[in-house]
């Protein structure tokens, strides 16, 4: 209980059963100083921060005062944590905590043993089950790209099959290009021969999971985790339709507006363009001052100038 509220107590203690200050204090649990001690005067920014505070925890119900003071820094105010943490325990705002769930143990490889170091290296995939408001499942594909966090897409429908999972990752390799490997389990759906033959086709490898390992697939859990635990778990969705609106809409604001500590705090989107940028300045570097001794050390761009130059042809 807040000093605030603790005043307030002893105050409706002394007016409901008429006794002193000193034994309404000693039942509380407040120093009488204290009980004496008057409250500085809110000011029209903290009452400010305090409303945009209470509208960030209606928004976001699931997190929590660190990733608010992110993200009221994000917002333009000129705040630190200590701050940020003393008004939303003043406002009363606090997460549900979540039921811990039994971890399992076993032997298995971790996910870093075979990490991206580039966007379109890996894409992670797996499934997850919801239900509609008359009972009946809803089934989601989703896919991630394990570098740069982006959840590319999460396919919502009654049912998804293999054919299922290869229009979606025909969708995906249009907007994005084929990655170099694909990480799933070993659903029926992801070992079925349309799976496999996509692959081969697109040249892309197959990483499989060993059975009951979830942590070797750990980006793709953590990211159901998320979904879960933000849209899942507190919203009831009438029809289908519904369900593919809304989560649609979480997943693009996942990417545009979630910081990821694993990012400097950068949005997955804003990761995935400067990586891009970062790439690209790198190709751009390596073409033109990179000498290469099988061109007599030259650079690539010297040698292609110069193999343009001596190899033009004749004009008769």
């Amino acid at each position: 209980m807040t000093p605030n509220r603790k005043r307030s107590a002893v105050a409706a203690l002394r007016e409901r059963f008429g006794v002193s200050e000193r034994r309404a204090c000693t039942v509380v649990g407040i120093h009488r100083s204290t009980m004496r001690l008057t409250p500085a005067p809110v000011t029209t920014e903290e009452a400010e921060l305090r409303a945009w505070l209470r509208k960030f925890s209606t928004d976001r119900p699931r997190w929590g005062w660190r990733r608010a003071a992110k993200m009221a820094r994000r917002a333009g105010w000129q705040v630190n944590n200590k701050r940020i943490r003393r008004l939303w325990r003043a406002e009363g705002l606090r997460v549900p905590q979540r039921r811990r769930k039994k971890r399992l143990t076993g032997i298995g490889v971790a996910v870093s043993a075979m990490s991206p170091i580039r966007p379109n290296v890996i894409w992670a995939m797996d499934f997850q089950f919801d239900t509609t408001a008359d009972g009946r499942t809803i089934k989601m594909l989703n896919v991630i790209d394990e570098f740069t966090r982006q959840a590319l897409a999460i396919e919502v429908d009654r049912a998804i099959n293999a054919d299922g999972v290869v229009d979606v990752l025909d969708r995906l390799a249009l907007t994005h290009g084929a990655p170099r490997y694909v990480r799933f389990d070993n659903g029926p759906e992801f070992v079925a021969h349309a799976v496999s033959d996509w692959c081969r086709f697109n040249s892309a490898g197959s990483l499989f999971i060993d059975p009951g390992s979830p942590w070797q697939n750990a980006f793709i859990e953590s990211f159901n985790g998320r979904l879960r635990d933000e849209l899942l778990n507190s919203w009831r969705f009438d029809s289908l339709r519904e369900a593919r609106v809304i989560i649609e809409d979480w997943r693009i604001d996942y990417n545009a507006n979630r910081p990821h500590s694993a990012h400097g705090e950068l949005t997955p989107t804003e990761f995935a363009l400067q990586s891009r940028v970062i790439i690209e300045d790198w190709r751009i570097d390596y073409n033109a001052n990179r000498p290469h001794s099988a061109h007599g050390e030259l650079t690539p761009t010297e040698f292609a100038l110069q193999w343009a130059t001596t190899h033009q042809p004749q004009v008769a």
